[in-house]
């Protein structure tokens, strides 16, 4: 009884600090079309070093690139994840959290992950609504902070398309009527098409993005697990970004094997689909490399049989051969475990020339990898519809001394061409102006 007892304190420790290996490669070579990618390097109990969620001090802000400034756009939000910008110039936040998902991670490694977790920021009940943030004088701040829509279901993505609004539910998409300078929304939700969820719901956030005819919405559903551990029966649906066709509302799986893709864009100049992807843990902290990729209709990127590509995963049993052969390579890497989530492309005139068509990148931060990696928005350049060098920081100094002031998470341009970052322990919505 003694030992078990000393293994589960030990296991509790190791969960909540660093525990076990650490890094073995600068983590500028996770990064771009052809990432280093060494051994696997699995642990009795997985490499954890979690980052406490502090918030800002006052006056506190992040530290802008040269040549650009940041301040916040609204302050004293609750648990901001996600933007869209309306085409008046009305900002929407999705304030949001984690839906109960009992299932989720049970016994001892569940129960340290949710503290883990609740260390990190994720803790909180879900507030389950939108925001409408409004400048109305054009100074950068909105002056105006007001509820749009409430009661969700940990609401995530966003699109409007003509006069109906989308909103990712967890569960499902809903609907409703909106009309141009709306502050409330009393009307009750359309059902447009359920989502996969249930009491597992591993990664519970749906993003959503309209094509360009407003024909149909593509939705991206992360895994029901970190590499099939519930079995595939479980992800029914899952790691797949899905089409919805708005007209008969059917949907299908438009790409599959992308784990936990959440951030979605047009590029610009060759009008793809791009989406960023959170890739899988606990095989060291120099693997595996989120990404963000443009997406082919009918293609499989890997999980959970293999990663970047045709990289074989051991631990997932049985293997499919066939599976691996077909999965296709991401297009860039964005370094492991930064957990990338927003992406935007920079469609607006604001911003100084080089960052013209280019990807912001919202990195959350990490929990799986010594030392910490992300915590940050990055740039990546593009040139002919594709990346075209090293990222470069945009906004750092969220973390100091090992503590979370910050986490960025979605990402957006506004009405003026100005980047908005959402900062979900923060609680702030960041905008990012050429320096004055």
């Amino acid at each position: 009884m003694k030992i078990a007892t000393s293994l589960l304190a030990l296991s509790g420790a190791c969960l909540l600090t660093a525990c076990g290996e650490t890094a073995k490669i600068p983590l500028s070579e996770g990064f771009g079309p052809n990432p280093k990618l060494p051994a696997p390097n699995k642990t009795l109990l997985p490499t954890v070093k979690v980052a406490d969620a502090v918030g800002w001090p006052d006056g506190g802000k992040p530290i802008a690139a040269p040549g650009l400034s940041v301040d916040a756009f609204a302050r004293g939000l609750d648990h901001p994840r996600w933007i869209y910008v309306l085409p008046n110039g009305d900002v929407l936040v999705a304030e949001t959290n984690a839906p109960p998902k009992p299932d989720d991670a049970k016994g001892i490694k569940g129960f340290f992950m949710k503290a883990i977790m609740k260390k990190a920021g994720a803790g909180p009940q879900s507030p389950n609504k939108i925001l409408l943030l409004r400048d109305g004088d054009g100074d950068g701040k909105a002056e105006l902070q007001t509820v749009l829509l409430n009661g969700l279901n940990s609401p995530f993505g966003m699109a409007l398309i003509g006069d109906q609004l989308y909103i990712a539910n967890t569960d499902a998409v809903v609907r409703f009527p909106y009309h141009s300078g709306d502050t409330q929304i009393t009307a009750p939700a359309t059902k447009v098409v359920d989502l996969p969820a249930g009491t597992i719901n591993h990664h519970w956030t749906k993003n959503i993005l309209a094509s360009p005819d407003g024909h149909k919405l593509y939705v991206t559903v992360g895994s029901n697990s970190n590499v099939a551990e519930n079995g595939i029966p479980a992800e029914t649906e899952r790691a797949n970004i899905l089409e919805v066709d708005l007209t008969t509302g059917q949907k299908r799986i438009f790409a599959s094997g992308l784990r936990n893709p959440n951030g979605m864009a047009w590029q610009p100049q060759s009008g793809a689909l791009w989406t960023v992807v959170n890739e899988r843990d606990e095989i060291g902290s120099d693997l595996v490399p989120d990404y963000m990729t443009s997406v082919k209709d009918g293609a499989f990127y890997g999980w959970p049989y293999s990663y970047y590509g045709q990289n074989v995963d051991v631990r997932v049993k049985p293997q499919d051969p066939k599976k691996v052969a077909s999965a296709i390579k991401p297009d860039y890497a964005l370094g492991p475990h930064t957990a990338s989530l927003g992406l935007t492309f920079n469609t607006g005139k604001l911003m100084p020339p080089k960052y013209a068509d280019g990807a912001f990148v919202g990195q959350h931060g990490s929990w799986n990898r010594n030392p910490p990696s992300g915590y940050s928005v990055i740039f990546v350049p593009f040139s002919g519809g594709m990346p075209s060098g090293a990222p470069e920081d945009i906004l750092t100094g969220f973390l100091k001394d090992a503590k979370a002031q910050g986490r960025p998470v979605g990402v957006a341009i506004d009405g003026k061409g100005a980047l908005l970052v959402a900062d979900d322990v923060g609680n702030v919505i960041w905008r990012v102006t050429p320096s004055r």
